[in-house]
């Protein structure tokens, strides 16, 4: 019996996934469909489509562990998830998406005057959504294999076969179908279980009692571990706030807005959703300390909102909750995995396949779909070949790579015209061999205590800053590099359209 319900939740995830995903192939026609949806997504679906592909791994499965291993003060994840899109409102949304391009380094390009700083812009976008993709692709193991007993290499490839399908056959117009009903399942994933798993603390005796008996401190505001704990904190903040706006995936989705307005209008809804969502987990690691406690010595933490209604609730309806919560743990990977081959394929299409075998002859579609062959194949076979990397703590990576090289790029890009492409492409460079160093460190396993282990495995504290003054000190230093359109493009993108069509 306890496979049964897991099984049927997971077909029932895939098979709503790739029958909304065909359904939304009907409205998939041009290749701008493909891309950005034709630019025609209204805010309110765009916004779930977005909650759906930014609530990943780290967010269902992640935070609830680290939660249940290290105690309150890893609720900076998601603070710092959420946080990020306050910022991407303010400082980028609206211009971003008035700027006309498909991509980041379509934007790039546009901005820089230089298929140099193109060149480098597609590099790390590839880098970042491979490095993001990778956890997906584990937590769809983990998955798998504490609901079924299956095999950790069958998540991962049942992920990527739905993904390749879903993005060939659709693009970015039918993944927003997929993505925002795919939030919403997510959300009653962990809503209803929580329900009533607090329910059951609160009928278990004495249940404030238990809690503090755990051992856990739900006090603590800022890490452990004297300076090195606390520069690992800050630099955490840094990565989370600053990372959001540099993922592909999310960048992406602004381009489909029609105007930079309605950018601004999902944004606003995006940090509801989020903060809806985010209430969450850490329910289900406050409970963990509980009646979970376990998992966290055998360092098996991150199926704890899988295992957690099976434990307090006996018979089937453990079985039933837990099932549902791996129903939403799939769609997470589903829905994350599908924005990310989305972002990765529209760089690889225009950048790689289309370039490899000629654009005109290969057709932008056909190019498209052999880009999302490609974006999925590379982390698969990393996922299988290291099934043993934290979800949390490579997404938290990624992060730190996106802020210390896509922030500063599109921030000064945006707001300041004395950027140029020398700066710009030095400034990526400092902060992704900053960061990039960290994710080696990580995947190699290494060990080092004190500052240098709390300074390469979060490097965002000193790679961020070190990617503005680069940028900022190579382009005063290259004054005469800046792009004689750029004071009109700056105009372009801080003007809002209804002022340039009252002006046509």
């Amino acid at each position: 019996m306890s496979g049964a319900p897991g099984v049927v939740a997971v077909v029932l995830v895939t098979l709503a996934t790739l029958l909304i995903g065909t359904w939304g192939l009907r409205f998939s026609r041009t290749t701008s469909d493909f891309f950005v949806a034709s630019r025609s997504v209204r805010p309110g679906l765009n916004a779930s489509a977005i909650g759906g592909e930014y609530l990943s791994a780290a967010s269902f499965l992640g935070v609830a562990g680290l939660v249940l291993t290290f105690g309150v003060e890893m609720l900076w994840y998601p603070i710092g998830w959420t946080a990020g899109y306050l910022l991407l409102l303010v400082l980028v949304a609206a211009p971003l998406r008035r700027s006309g391009a498909y991509t980041l380094p379509d934007f790039a390009e546009a901005r820089l005057g230089s298929r140099r700083a193109r060149a480098a812009c597609s590099v790390l976008v590839v880098a970042v959504g491979w490095l993001y993709l990778l956890p997906q692709f584990q937590g769809a193991g983990i998955t798998l294999a504490a609901a079924i007993d299956a095999p950790t290499w069958v998540g991962p490839v049942v992920v990527g076969a739905v993904v390749v399908a879903n993005v060939s056959s659709g693009g970015m117009r039918s993944i927003t179908f997929v993505q925002a009903f795919q939030y919403w399942l997510k959300l009653t994933a962990l809503l209803v279980p929580a329900v009533v798993l607090i329910g059951v603390w609160m009928s278990d005796g004495s249940p404030g009692s238990r809690l503090a008996e755990a051992g856990s401190d739900w006090s603590l505001p800022l890490a452990t571990g004297g300076g090195p704990g606390l520069y690992t904190t800050y630099s955490l903040m840094v990565a989370t706030f600053l990372g959001t706006m540099g993922l592909p995936h999310v960048v992406v989705r602004f381009y489909t807005n029609p105007d930079g307005r309605a950018a601004r209008r999902t944004t606003l809804v995006v940090l509801v959703l989020l903060g809806l969502f985010y209430l969450l987990p850490p329910v289900y690691g406050a409970l963990g300390s509980v009646y979970a406690a376990d998992l966290a010595a055998t360092g098996e933490a991150d199926v704890l909102a899988l295992e957690l209604p099976r434990l307090m609730v006996d018979g089937v309806g453990g079985e039933l909750l837990s099932a549902l919560v791996t129903a939403g743990a799939f769609a997470a990977f589903l829905s994350t995995s599908s924005g990310l081959s989305i972002a990765v394929a529209g760089v690889l299409s225009q950048d790689v396949t289309g370039r490899a075998w000629g654009a005109r002859r290969l057709g932008g579609v056909t190019a498209f779909r052999l880009g999302a062959v490609l974006a999925v194949a590379v982390p698969l076979a990393l996922a299988l070949a290291m099934p043993n990397v934290g979800v949390a703590r490579a997404v938290g990576l990624a992060f730190a790579v996106a802020a210390s090289t896509f922030c500063p790029l599109l921030v000064l890009g945006i707001w300041w015209r004395g950027l140029t492409d020398v700066g710009a492409m030095a400034g990526v460079v400092a902060g992704g061999l900053g960061s990039g160093s960290a994710v080696v460190w990580v995947l190699a396993d290494g060990s080092a205590s004190g500052w240098l282990g709390a300074l390469l495995s979060q490097p965002a504290a000193w790679s961020v800053p070190l990617a503005f003054a680069v940028m900022v000190l190579v382009s005063r230093l290259t004054p005469h590099r800046v792009p004689a359109h750029a004071r009109r493009f700056m105009v372009r993108l801080h003007t809002p359209e209804v002022l340039e069509l009252d002006r046509g």
